[in-house]
């Protein structure tokens, strides 16, 4: 049978409500990498026979970022990007003001004009690609190289 002391135990007490109600060093948050806020990237325009982004994406991984995706409604386009998706951790996607919080995600597709911004945290270094499916352009590709 373990015994504790009641003055062990008191002690035990004290150091762990000392240690939960320290608030933590802007250094301490910082280390985590989310808590410094989320950085915007150039968003991605779809638009009829333009490119995607003018460079790509440099990233680091465990960070947050938000991206939008405009369309102008001159194609119905989409864009897919299974190992993106499947790379980074996504908080919401935003389309109109309604919020939605995916379990996964393979593709986006735009029929008119409109914009969703999707917030992620990338997970896993590598380069990686949302594309137009069924092209091979370069264009038509926007490139994440995430380190």
């Amino acid at each position: 049978m373990l015994r504790l002391s009641v003055s062990k135990f008191i002690g035990a007490a004290i150091l762990a409500v000392t240690v939960v109600a320290m608030p933590l060093t802007a250094s301490a948050q910082g280390l985590a990498g989310l808590l410094t806020g989320k950085k915007k990237l150039a968003p991605i325009v779809l638009s009829s026979g333009k490119p995607l982004t003018e460079a790509p994406y440099e990233l680091e991984a465990g960070k947050y970022y938000s991206l939008k995706i405009e369309s102008d409604g001159s194609a119905e386009i989409a864009l897919t990007g299974p190992e993106f998706f499947r790379n980074v951790w996504i908080n919401e996607i935003v389309i109109s003001d309604i919020e939605i919080r995916p379990l996964g995600v393979e593709s986006l597709e735009f029929d008119d004009e409109g914009s969703a911004t999707i917030s992620f945290v990338t997970i896993r270094p590598g380069t990686f690609e949302l594309r137009i499916p069924g092209t091979d352009s370069d264009n038509q590709r926007a490139i994440f190289v995430v380190k």
